[in-house]
């Protein structure tokens, strides 16, 4: 698979602020595009609780995140990334004071937190679905993923 390996980090977080639904949908997307290239995980302010309809709208794409743990960023090993990339207002203010005393690059990506949409199951799933898209698609522009050559 011929990716933009010079655009990409050895290492990833994202965070958002419970951790159980933009960032580990961005976690999955990112390791399902990017197999065994980059290091990536996920963390949030603070530990929400697995969301079923974000695993369900990754199921849909192939992306596994049915057995995501929430994790804060108190609870990462190692903070040593080369990119955290920011969901929420509330997790780019903390990954700012985290990279004020280490040399890590953070970016903002403003991303709507589905599990404010209210409506039918369908329409709450269309909402999730959209933030699983939109990640997909700033993840591949950001990171220059191509698709695998056709044989």
């Amino acid at each position: 698979m011929v990716q933009g390996e010079d655009r990409l980090p050895s290492s990833v977080l994202f965070a958002c602020s419970m951790n159980a639904v933009r960032s580990p949908m961005a976690e999955g997307i990112m390791k399902m595009l990017f197999p065994f290239k980059v290091y990536v995980q996920s963390a949030g302010v603070h530990e929400g609780q697995t969301d079923g309809f974000a695993a369900a709208v990754m199921e849909e794409i192939g992306a596994d995140i049915s057995r995501h743990v929430p994790t804060t960023f108190e609870d990462l090993h190692d903070t040593s990334f080369d990119l955290i990339i920011t969901l929420a207002p509330e997790a780019h203010h903390h990954a700012l004071e985290l990279a004020h005393t280490m040399d890590i690059d953070v970016e903002y990506w403003p991303t709507q937190d589905p599990t404010s949409e209210m409506g039918t199951r369908e329409q709450r799933l269309a909402a999730y679905r959209r933030v699983r898209d939109q990640l997909t698609a700033r993840i591949r522009q950001r990171f220059g993923w191509k698709p695998p050559a056709s044989v």
